[in-house]
């Protein structure tokens, strides 16, 4: 990982993580959606569209990453993060990064140690059928590794940094978002879910826009539930 003029933030801020493929579209309206006082640590993942230097002049801290991959994105900004706590969220303006104030609020208060994002599509095409079925089938086998009462596997998160970070989070594909709810399930953490509104992404997509990328994200999200161990009393 080269990182590129990362700041130092406050200990006691809030770092928001934001994997980036070829968003220059996208990043005018997701930077300015930042709260403020937050940094913004976009993770530039082989983009050939300038989004970097988009990021950069939009004032944001860049990260490289060159191994491809939504979760080697994910925990490059997880490990660049300095802040007490880490948000993640994509950064196609299909989720709106300034819902993550009242995350953060609940995780600092000591409501919950992982919020997650539970997406409500909002206007057509925000969520193709076969994106959103491949969700339901994954959250309902993470509801029975879990015992947790969850109903998505959205990336709209929010938990402190050093807590995320021994997890021992391992993969580095479509599977790391289900990977950090897992563990932190196993770990006993508090897990919390909240209706966020779902808008259609700007540009392509990498992934749920096509029937052979959501199939990957599935398999390896699947792959992720039956790799992790299951931790003595923790139902399946």
């Amino acid at each position: 990982m080269n990182d590129v003029t990362i700041s130092p933030s406050p200990q006691d801020g809030v770092d928001v993580v934001l994997p980036c493929l070829d968003e220059a579209e996208a990043l005018p309206w997701v930077l300015a959606r930042i709260p403020a006082g937050w940094r913004a640590l976009v993770v530039d993942n082989g983009s050939t569209d300038g989004s970097a230097e988009i990021a950069r002049e939009l004032g944001a801290t860049v990260v490289h990453e060159p191994r491809r991959g939504f979760g080697a994105a994910c925990h490059a900004g997880l490990t660049a993060a300095t802040a007490e706590v880490v948000c993640f969220c994509d950064c196609d303006a299909s989720l709106d990064p300034a819902l993550l104030e009242p995350f953060v609020r609940e995780v600092r208060a000591g409501g919950a140690d992982l919020v997650l994002g539970r997406r409500r599509p909002h206007g057509r095409g925000s969520w193709p059928a076969h994106a959103r079925a491949g969700n339901l089938a994954l959250a309902r086998l993470l509801r029975r590794r879990t015992g947790l009462s969850l109903h998505d596997l959205g990336p709209l998160r929010a938990a402190r940094r050093e807590a995320l970070l021994g997890l021992g989070l391992t993969d580095r594909r479509s599977g790391y978002p289900l990977e950090m709810v897992v563990r932190a399930a196993d770990a006993g953490w508090r897990i919390t879910e909240h209706d966020v509104p779902y808008l259609p992404r700007t540009g392509a997509s990498k992934v749920t826009g096509t029937w052979r990328g959501t199939w990957q994200a599935v398999r390896d999200m699947s792959r992720v539930l039956h790799d992790v161990p299951v931790r003595e009393g923790i139902p399946r």
